[in-house]
């Protein structure tokens, strides 16, 4: 039998409906209200969630006070997320653009990332150890500055990612497992500090990673419609994201192949009605926890999933006796176990 997986829960913690131009300038926080709810769940299945903020929610008190108390039960962590709109020193048509990091002059990018940090320390007493990118901006500059400040893990890597077509980034061939990235091919092992633990995301069925790389590279995806009526589908462990079925067809399929670690993805704003695009009102909010609560069973019982953070995974993760980073070894095409 495959060993039990690692489960990682990480929450995109921002601000309410960064998916328009009013959200992202005006910044408001409401949703930090709903997080005790959520962190209530996790505590019922031992789910221990990671909670990546950004800027202005680590800095506004309204959002920082709940953090600060949730983080005080011992049963979360808090990582960074960075949106350059709202990290200083950011400019309006960033927001205005709805930018990646990724799209950023280096300079600023590290400058933006530094700042970003150092605020989350002064706001809860202890640097941050792991990072998202907003928008999944991430590259191998972004790396190589989460090494420089000291991270532990980034979790921006979507191996189905691909925005090109409007500046993003695209992640197609990535490793689906855990693994340290090559400090100048982010989407290949290599030997950097920082340990990538990619969202959890494949096709179904899954296809033979060549495959998969080819799919994931379709653009613009309008192309995946043909195939999903021929039955090939994408899933995500993100509740918004993907039916319940497929959401647990897809940890199944991990899991038996041996990937060692499930990685949920979702954002704070989803708690909220009206907080973001997928959830309107208060009816759809509920149904939102309650898909998250069926595949959070189906993780922590049948499959038996352990609940970490994302700062508890790499250190569990360790060092060989040469003072490496463990790195994991493919045991079939697109996934990974531990070697």
């Amino acid at each position: 039998m495959p060993e039990p997986p690692v489960f990682l829960v990480g929450v995109d913690t921002e601000a309410d409906d960064q998916w328009t131009v009013e959200g992202r300038t005006r910044l408001l926080v409401r949703n930090a209200s709903c997080l005790p709810r959520l962190q209530a769940l996790c505590d019922r299945h031992g789910v221990r969630p990671t909670y990546l903020v950004t800027f202005e929610m680590a800095t506004k008190p309204e959002a920082a006070d709940v953090l600060r108390e949730l983080l005080a039960g011992g049963a979360c962590e808090i990582g960074a997320h960075l949106h350059p709109w709202s990290s200083p020193p950011y400019r309006r048509d960033d927001a205005v653009a709805g930018r990646y990091p990724n799209e950023l002059p280096d300079e600023l990018l590290e400058r933006q990332m530094r700042e970003l940090t150092e605020a989350i320390e002064a706001q809860f007493g202890a640097r941050p150890a792991s990072y998202r990118a907003g928008r999944h901006g991430f590259d191998a500059r972004g790396l190589g500055h989460l090494a420089g400040l000291g991270y532990a893990v980034d979790t921006s890597v979507d191996p189905l990612f691909n925005e090109t077509r409007i500046g993003g980034p695209k992640f197609a061939g990535a490793p689906v497992g855990p693994y340290h990235p090559d400090p100048e091919r982010i989407l290949r092992p290599g030997r950097s500090p920082v340990l990538e633990v990619p969202v959890s995301a494949a096709t179904l069925p899954i296809l033979p990673k060549r495959l998969e790389r080819l799919y994931a590279s379709l653009s613009p995806p309008r192309w995946r419609g043909p195939l999903k009526r021929l039955g090939l589908r994408p899933a995500w462990l993100r509740p918004s994201y993907s039916p319940v079925p497929d959401a647990i067809a897809l940890a199944d399929a991990l899991v038996a192949r041996g990937v060692p670690t499930l990685n949920m993805l979702f954002h704070s704003s989803e708690l909220l009605p009206g907080g973001s695009p997928y959830h309107r009102d208060a009816a759809s909010v509920n149904r939102f926890f309650d898909n998250f609560e069926r595949v959070v069973e189906h993780i922590t019982g049948r499959l038996g999933g352990v609940g970490m953070t994302c700062r508890e995974f790499a250190a569990a993760m360790g060092r060989d006796e040469g003072g490496h980073p463990i790195q994991m070894t493919s045991s079939s095409p697109g996934t990974s176990t531990r070697a």
